[in-house]
């Protein structure tokens, strides 16, 4: 049975702060190898599937990112409101677009789904860091580069909307690093960095710091 008892979260008093999580697969093989890795780590809160929702961090493994697994996420992020973790086995360029732009936080290959790595994406997505494979991340500004040259081609606008120091924040965001991280190679303090972050996404309807990215690259800052 699922540990359903009470959580607190990030930053409150009292008992260690737990992450609300749920596990979502149509393989049921598949959720409970994911459900055994995290039942080992006493910083997550397991919960039934029909619990996600605002302040969830829901897991969804599938072997790759196809329509019904896109519905899936869409329906967990922008109608439950919840953050979203994806492990697959494989994602193609588009489908790594489409889950950006629907709201995934992080992405984790499944042959390197450990307990600590899908550990470390639950609690980045929970922060709203992005949290992308190194090869992934490398995809997505190959793919990003391609269409800022076609539209250059084409006598595209422009880029306009950010400002240096936001540039400055996206920029380590995409190199992976955390708030704390950047905070330090900028000389800000965290406050800084996630308010930074927090005005950009709010004003340019952006939906966390990987959408962010996403964003940066396709208009040519990074």
């Amino acid at each position: 049975m699922l540990d359903s008892s009470r959580t607190t979260h990030p930053g409150s008093s009292g008992a260690p702060a737990r992450i609300p999580v749920t596990v979502q697969a149509t393989d049921p093989i598949l959720r409970e190898g994911v459900l055994s890795q995290l039942r080992r780590h006493p910083e997550v809160e397991l919960r039934e599937e029909t619990r996600s929702g605002p302040g969830t961090v829901a897991v969804l493994v599938d072997d790759t990112l196809d329509d019904d697994a896109l519905a899936r996420l869409r329906r967990l992020v922008r109608g439950e409101g919840a953050r979203a973790v994806l492990v697959v086995s494989s994602l193609r360029e588009s489908g790594l677009l489409d889950a950006i732009e629907c709201g995934v936080g992080a992405v984790v290959w499944r042959h390197e789904a450990s307990a600590h790595r899908l550990v470390q994406a639950v609690v980045r997505a929970f922060r709203g860091d992005g949290d992308l494979p190194a090869d992934l991340l490398g995809r997505l500004m190959n793919r990003v580069g391609t269409l800022r040259r076609s539209a250059a081609a084409g006598g595209g606008p422009v880029p306009s909307g950010l400002t240096a120091r936001e540039v400055d924040v996206l920029r380590l965001v995409a190199e992976g690093l955390d708030t704390g991280e950047i905070a330090g190679k900028l000389s800000y303090s965290e406050r800084t960095v996630k308010n930074v972050i927090h005005g950009l996404t709010t004003r340019l309807h952006l939906r966390n710091r990987a959408h962010a990215v996403a964003y940066a690259l396709r208009e040519g800052y990074i």
